[in-house]
Order: C-alpha cells, then structure tokens, then sequence
C-alpha cells in the first residue's frame, strides 16, 4: 500500500482544492478533490492539512507542495494577494507547518503549472519557456534556463495585463485594454453575448445551447458550436486567436521563448485556437524572417499541471 518517495501536491482554485500524491516521474498515484470551503484562509488551510493527513495515512510523504493563486513573496511564505481567496498578506506557508509539522513549500499556481509543464509536459525538451493559461483571464509563468524566473519581486508573469488596446475593454484591474480582456475565455464568451443580446441571426444556434439565456452563453457553448463547425463560432475564436497571437509577439519580442504552451480551458478548441494564434505571432513577431520563430503547444497535463508541478518543487526543495 505504501509508496516511497511520493510528494503531495496542492492545487488551490476557487471552486475546489484538489490533492495528489506524486511521483519523481511525475505520476499521480493518488488523488482527492474538496469544494473550496468559502473564502476563509483558516478554513482552506485546515482542508489542506486534512488532504495532507489522508494521503500521507496510505503513503509515505517526503514533501509538501501548494500552488495558490495570487502574489507571493519572493521566500515562499506569504500570499500578498489572493483574487479568488480573499487572502491579503497571508502566512500561508508557516500556517501550514504549523498545522502539518513538517516543511511546506507554496507557489503561484501559474507557476506550479508552467513547472509541472517543463518537467513532464509538454515543455519536456525546452529550457527557455513562456506558459499561458486561458480561463477566465490570462495567467502566465516563465521558466528561463531550466529555473522558474519570478521577476525581481515575484510577481512576474502577469501578461493578461500587458495592454493591447488602449482604450479597450475595462479590465477588473482597473486598466482598460488588457490582453484578457480579448484572448481570454471570458473574452469569446462576452463577444457571443453581446452579438446574442442585440439579436444577431449568428448567435442562434449559442441561445439554443444556453438554454435561451444570453447570460449563460460562455466562452465553453461557442467553443462546443465551433467543433460542430458552426461558421460564427468559427470565426469568433479565430478572432480570439488573433488576439493571442499578437500577445505571445509582445511577449516573444520581450522575453524570446524557445516555446509557449497554452493550457487552461479555453484550450478545448484545440487548432480552432491555435491555429489563428500562430499566424498572428508570424505575422507580428519583430525582425519576422531573420529569427527562429517559437513553436505555440498545448500544454499536456490538463489540470492536474499544478498539482504535479507543486509536487515536484516541493521534492526538490526537501533534496
């Protein structure tokens, strides 16, 4: 029943907290999921020590790792600002040895995915990375030279915020224009609505889908109606596309990846996505046909990324 040397990974979302026992080859050999119990931290740290205890009851732990998201500080210990959480400041990491009694290691979850990515995914065989995550907005990390590049105050690798449209689209940042506010799933599922909402013939078939309910059009109905082939879905994440393609030649001119990989849910559309992306990213990239351009992959590991991710930090950090 008992497996040596297994690293327990935390995937903290705002829905749900997800567990797994993992190995060095980055095999999840155990699994457990929770709803997310509210926004309070102590509330969510005891769920995590009581995943820990369960896991550890059938296998032998060596390490603890948690990916959350929100900043942390640069050492590891504190989220300086959780969205979906509510955290401010929060001791995460000492709260969580206190509860455990043995050493924890906590991460931004973009960057526990990007890691678990490199080192198993599908980043596999390149050692200068950009990983971009497409949900609700756009989450990013960066591994640079086969080590996770933070910034200099650890909080690098937030490109949903770079601006691309001035002007634009008001971002729950406070700016207007974001990446996210036109690469993101939020973005293909608010472009349906509103042509839904001002009774355009091409938003027929995303009503039908939502039940009638223009709210309940998302980014995942006009993704399903584009893998039936219906030409407006077809088009709008063809547009969704283009705005990421433009984003990774901002970054490719900034940071110069060898690879992106693209994960998250919007990622369901496959080439309908990323096809598009890598025709901008051609199109836009600086010094376009006197530099090797960087391929565009999806990522590998589906959700569990994170987990996996955090999992092996963790392993490396106990040495």
């Amino acid at each position: 029943m008992e497996n040596s040397g297994l690293a327990v990974g935390i995937d903290i979302g705002g829905t749900k907290v997800a567990a797994g026992a993992v190995d060095g080859a980055g095999n999840v050999v155990a699994e457990l999921v929770r709803p997310t119990p509210g926004h309070d931290p102590r509330d969510v740290e005891e769920l995590i020590a009581a995943l820990v205890r369960d896991l550890a009851s059938e296998h032998r732990v060596v390490a603890v790792g948690v990916g959350a998201a929100g900043w942390m500080d640069l050492a590891g210990g504190t989220v300086l600002f959780s969205p979906h959480l509510a955290w401010r400041n929060e001791p995460l990491r000492d709260n969580l040895q206190r509860l455990l009694r043995r050493p924890v290691t906590v991460v931004n979850d973009a960057d526990a995915a990007a890691w678990g990515e490199f080192r198993f995914g599908a980043g596999a065989s390149e050692p200068r990375l950009v990983c971009i995550t497409l949900g609700t907005g756009i989450g990013g990390a960066m591994v640079m030279d086969g080590r996770l590049e933070r910034g200099r105050w650890g909080v690098a690798g937030e490109f949903g915020h770079q601006v691309i449209m001035p002007g634009g689209h008001r971002c729950a940042c406070g700016n207007r224009g974001c990446w996210e506010q036109y690469a993101s799933g939020n973005a293909l599922g608010r472009e349906a609505r509103e042509l839904a909402a001002a009774n355009s013939p091409v938003a027929q078939r995303w009503l039908q889908a939502a039940g009638g309910i223009v709210e309940d059009i998302t980014g995942a109905v006009v993704t399903e109606q584009a893998k039936r082939a219906d030409p407006a879905s077809v088009r709008l994440l063809e547009e969704t596309g283009e705005w990421l393609g433009l984003g990774l030649a901002n970054l490719a001119a900034a940071l110069d990846p060898g690879l992106f990989v693209i994960g998250g849910g919007l990622c369901e559309a496959g080439d309908l996505l990323l096809q598009p992306a890598r025709h901008a990213l051609e199109r836009n990239l600086t010094g376009r046909g006197f530099r090797p351009l960087a391929d565009v992959r999806l990522a590998a590991l589906g959700p569990r990324a994170g987990m996996i991710g955090a999992a092996d930090l963790a392993r490396a950090a106990a040495g």
